[in-house]
């Protein structure tokens, strides 16, 4: 029966067999010495993207993803290990191979967006927008791949977060050589 089980998806969420063989091997090794693993990677990374994509809470889980609390160590642990933005950029360069285009983007695009969070912790006014809450600085490919997000408080005019995201972009994406803006942007780049 759990083998009928693992070939049908449950949820929209749930990944496929082709995603999930891509994402296999980034993630990290049983230890050698104590006891032996029993959790079941995939199902952990399906109960996040069931996370993300539903939007509930930790508790709401459904429980034959396993108890929520071991899928929220988990997660702290491959939080600290960098594993979803390795995941996100190796995705990203199979994605762009499959398009026939290099594997990393040499151009790309940033802009903003404010967004209203009168409930966040910490937000600002963006007095441009007249919107209090956060805003997104986004940088994508020239094929509108994500690339990198920022997330300010609304205050931060778009020059300052602008440079945010070129420090950022020039640390994950050192080959970037090109990007465009809307607006001409007082910081140098």
């Amino acid at each position: 029966m759990a083998g009928i089980t693992r070939k049908t998806k449950r949820y929209p969420s749930d990944l496929t067999d082709e995603e999930w063989e891509r994402i296999a091997p980034l993630m990290p090794p049983a230890n050698r010495r104590g006891r032996k693993r029993t959790t079941d990677f995939r199902e952990i990374i399906n109960a996040l993207r069931y996370l993300v994509r539903s939007g509930c809470g930790w508790e709401m889980l459904p429980v034959h993803f396993g108890p929520w609390q071991t899928v929220y160590w988990w997660f702290r642990r491959l939080m600290r290990r960098f594993l979803f933005q390795t995941i996100h950029d190796v995705c990203l360069m199979l994605d762009r191979e499959a398009a026939g285009r290099e594997t990393s983007p040499s151009g790309g695009v940033i802009d903003s967006q404010s967004i209203k969070a009168p409930h966040a912790k910490t937000r600002g006014y963006d007095a441009g927008k007249k919107i209090v809450g956060r805003k997104r600085h986004i940088a994508v490919d020239t094929d509108g791949r994500l690339l990198l997000v920022q997330l300010t408080t609304a205050d931060i005019s778009d020059s300052a977060g602008g440079q945010m995201i070129l420090d950022a972009i020039r640390k994950r994406w050192p080959w970037m050589k090109h990007l465009f803006a809307d607006e001409p942007m007082t910081a140098s780049s």
